[in-house]
C-alpha cells in the first residue's frame, strides 16, 4: 500500500512541476488520494498516461524549436558574411536602378546623379580614412612639421593676401552697386558695437573671431553669388517647398479641405507636426547626427573652438535652441560661462528646421532661409567669441566623440506642444500688440498725433539700423517696422507681415497707398529674410532659461547672468547676416518688357507688369 501511494504522490509531485497549459487536469487529482484501493490503482493508470502524454507534448516542442534555434546561431556564427551579402544584393540592385533612370531620361535623373555622387565620396572616403589612414598621416608627418616651423610667418602672408583680395574684390564690385557700401558699413559699426559690448576686450579669440566672419561670407558668396550656389539652394528650396506639400494629405484628411484653404491654423501648423516628424526619423536613422558632426568638426578645427560649444551651435542649423543643447547635455555642468553664453547665442540666432517649414509656407524664399540659417552658424560662435572670450579653463578641449550625441526630437508627438505653444504665443502676441496699438492711439489723440502704434515707434527707432543693413530709405521704415516685431514680440508674426508685403509685390499693386507703403523692393526683401531669421526676441529668454535650466538646475544663476549678453549677441547675429546679405545681393533684371507686352494677357496684374509699365511712362513724362 505504502508503495502505491509513493507512487502516485512522485506522480502527483511530477504533474505539479509540468507546466499548467500543458497538463491542467493535474492538479485536479490531488484530493483522490483518499478513495479505494481500486479506484487508487484507477488513478495511478491515469497518471501513467496523463505523464507519458506531456512527456511528449515537450519533446515535440523542443523538436519544433531546434530548427529555428538553430537558424538563429547560423545568423549569428556568419553576421558579418551575411550583412556583406546583404549590402551586395542591394547595391547590385540599384546600381541597376541607377543605370536604368540615367539611360531613359538623364536630365530627369541629375539629382539622383547629384544625391548618389555625394553618398559615394562620403562611404569611399570613410572606407579609406579607416584602412589608410594612418599610413597617410604617418608619410605625411614631415610634411606637417616642416608647415609648422613655416607656420607663423606663412599665417601673417596669408592674412595680407587675403586683406588685399577683399579689398580689391570690394572695390571693383562695390563700384558697380554703390549701394552695396552701405551695408558694408554697417557690417563693420555691428562688430565694432559688439566688440565695444566685450566682456573681457584683452582676451578676444580674434582667430575664431576672423575665421567664423570669413566662413560667413565665403558661404554667402557661394549661396549668392556663385551659379552652382544660386542654383543648388534654389534648387534645394524648391525641393523642401515640393517635400512640404506632402502635409496636405494628411491636414486635409483630419481637418477638410475647406479649413486647410481658409484657416491659418490648419494651413501652417500641420506642416511644423510633418517637418518635426520627418527631424525625427533622420535623427534615429543617425542622419542628422552625422551631419552635425560633420559640420561641427569644420568649424571646431577652423575657428579652435571646444567640441562641447561647437556641436550645439552647429546642431542649431537643424533643430531649436531648448533641442540642441541636448546634444551636450552631460557636460552642460562643467562648461565655462563663455560656452554657456555661446551655446545660448547659437540658439538665438538660428530658426529650427520645424518652424522653417511653416515660414516657407508663408511664401518665404526657401533658399534664402536655408542659406541665412547656415551662416548663421559660424558668425554666431564669431561673435558669441567677441562679446564673451574665454578666460576660464576648458575641460574639453579634445576631439568631439559620437557618444556625446542624443537624441535630441522625440517626433509628431513632441511637435503636438510646440504647434500649441506657436499657437498660444501667437493668439497672444497678436492680442497683446493690438491692445498696446489701441492704447497708444489713445494716448498719441491726446496730443493731436494721429496713428501712433508699436510698428510707427519702431520704424523711426530702428530706421537708421534697417538703413545700414542695406534698405534703401524708402523702404527703411517697413524693414525698422518688421524688425521690430520680430525683437519684441516674435519672429512668427514679423515673418506672417513679410510674406503679405511679398503677396503685394507679386500681385502688381501700387507701391504706395496714400502715405503708406504696400510692399518693399527685391533686396529690401532679402535683407529682411536674413535679418529675421533667429529665435533672439525677449520671449526666447524665458524659453531659453527654462530649457537649460531643466538641464542643469544646479547652474540657474549662471545662465541668467549671461543670457541678456547673448540675446543682444543673436539680435546682432541676424543683422550682421542682413548686411552680408546687403552687400552681396545682386539686382534682378526685368527683362525686355516689348517681349513681356507681346506675350501677356493683360487679365492680371504682376510686378513685372507694374515695372514695365512704370519704365514705359517714365520714358515719356
Amino acid at each position: 500500500m505504502l508503495g502505491f501511494l509513493t507512487m502516485a504522490q512522485l506522480y502527483l509531485l511530477l504533474l505539479l512541476e509540468v507546466p499548467r497549459g500543458s497538463c491542467g487536469h493535474g492538479l485536479a487529482l490531488v484530493g483522490w488520494l483518499q478513495l479505494g484501493w481500486f479506484d487508487l490503482a484507477w488513478v495511478i493508470f491515469h497518471v501513467h498516461l496523463l505523464c507519458l502524454s506531456c512527456l511528449l507534448h515537450v519533446t515535440s516542442r523542443r523538436k519544433a524549436l531546434q530548427p529555428a534555434s538553430k537558424g538563429k546561431h547560423f545568423c549569428k556564427a556568419h553576421a558579418k558574411v551575411l550583412r556583406r551579402v546583404v549590402l551586395g544584393l542591394l547595391g547590385v540592385a540599384y546600381l541597376c536602378y541607377f543605370i536604368a533612370a540615367c539611360y531613359l531620361n538623364f536630365q530627369r535623373a541629375l539629382a539622383l546623379v547629384v544625391i548618389t555622387a555625394v553618398v559615394v565620396f562620403f562611404i569611399c572616403w570613410e572606407i579609406f580614412k579607416k584602412h589608410c589612414g594612418a599610413k597617410v598621416l604617418l608619410l605625411l608627418r614631415p610634411v606637417g612639421k616642416c608647415f609648422q616651423k613655416c607656420w607663423p610667418w606663412l599665417k601673417w602672408l596669408l592674412w595680407v593676401a587675403l586683406l588685399a583680395g577683399l579689398i580689391v574684390w570690394l572695390a571693383l564690385d562695390t563700384g558697380r552697386n554703390p549701394e552695396q557700401l552701405i551695408s558694408l558699413g554697417g557690417f563693420c559699426f555691428l562688430v565694432l558695437f559688439l566688440f565695444a559690448c566685450s566682456k573681457h576686450h584683452g582676451v578676444v579669440s580674434w582667430r575664431a573671431v576672423f575665421w567664423g566672419l570669413g566662413l560667413e561670407f565665403l558661404f554667402g558668396l557661394f549661396v549668392l553669388r556663385t551659379t552652382p550656389g544660386t542654383q543648388a539652394f534654389q534648387w534645394l528650396g524648391d525641393q523642401v517647398q515640393y517635400f512640404l506639400s506632402y502635409t496636405t494629405a494628411g491636414s486635409s484628411f483630419v481637418f477638410g479641405n475647406t479649413l486647410i484653404e481658409e484657416v491659418f491654423a490648419f494651413q501652417t501648423l500641420p506642416i511644423i507636426v510633418f517637418f518635426s516628424c520627418v527631424m525625427s526619423i533622420l535623427y534615429y536613422l543617425g542622419v542628422m547626427q552625422w551631419l552635425i558632426l560633420k559640420i561641427s568638426w569644420l568649424l571646431q578645427v577652423s575657428m579652435g573652438t571646444t567640441p562641447t560649444e561647437t556641436l550645439s551651435v552647429a546642431g542649431n542649423i537643424f533643430v531649436g535652441q531648448t533641442e540642441a543643447p541636448l546634444l551636450i547635455r552631460p557636460y552642460l555642468a562643467d562648461m565655462t560661462l563663455s560656452e554657456i553664453h555661446a551655446v545660448m547665442t547659437g540658439g538665438f540666432s538660428t530658426i529650427a528646421g520645424s518652424v522653417m517649414g511653416a515660414y516657407i509656407s508663408f511664401g518665404i524664399d526657401a533658399a534664402s532661409l536655408i542659406a541665412a540659417s547656415v551662416m548663421a552658424a559660424p558668425c554666431a560662435l564669431a561673435m558669441a567669441k567677441l562679446v564673451y572670450p574665454e578666460v576660464e579653463e576648458s575641460k574639453f578641449k579634445g576631439k568631439a566623440k559620437r557618444n556625446i550625441l542624443e537624441a535630441a526630437s522625440n517626433g509628431a508627438a513632441t511637435s503636438v506642444g510646440l504647434v500649441a505653444n506657436i499657437a498660444a504665443n501667437l493668439i497672444a502676441f497678436l492680442a497683446v500688440l493690438e491692445f498696446i496699438n489701441a492704447a497708444l492711439r489713445w494716448f498719441g489723440e491726446m496730443v493731436d498725433i494721429e496713428g501712433l502704434t508699436f510698428q510707427v515707434i519702431c520704424s523711426y527707432v530702428l530706421m537708421p539700423v534697417a538703413f545700414l543693413m542695406g534698405a534703401d530709405w524708402a523702404d527703411s521704415p517697413v524693414v525698422a517696422e518688421l524688425l521690430g516685431i520680430k525683437i519684441f514680440l516674435n519672429e512668427f508674426v514679423a515673418y506672417q507681415q513679410l510674406a503679405a508685403y511679398k503677396k503685394n509685390r507679386l500681385m502688381g499693386l501700387e507701391e504706395w497707398d496714400g502715405n503708406r507703403k504696400q510692399w518693399i523692393s527685391v533686396r529690401a526683401e532679402s535683407i529682411t529674410t536674413f535679418a529675421l531669421c533667429g529665435f533672439a526676441n525677449l520671449s526666447s529668454i524665458g524659453i531659453t532659461l527654462g530649457g537649460l535650466a531643466s538641464m542643469v538646475p544646479q547652474r540657474k544663476g549662471d545662465l541668467a547672468s549671461v543670457v541678456l549678453r547673448a540675446l543682444l549677441t543673436g539680435i546682432c547675429v541676424s543683422m550682421l547676416n542682413a548686411c552680408l546679405a546687403g552687400l552681396l545681393h545682386v539686382p534682378t533684371q526685368v527683362g525686355d518688357c516689348a517681349v513681356f507686352f507681346t506675350n501677356t494677357n493683360f487679365n492680371s496684374t504682376s510686378y513685372t507688369m507694374y515695372t514695365c509699365c512704370k519704365q514705359l511712362f517714365a520714358r515719356w513724362v
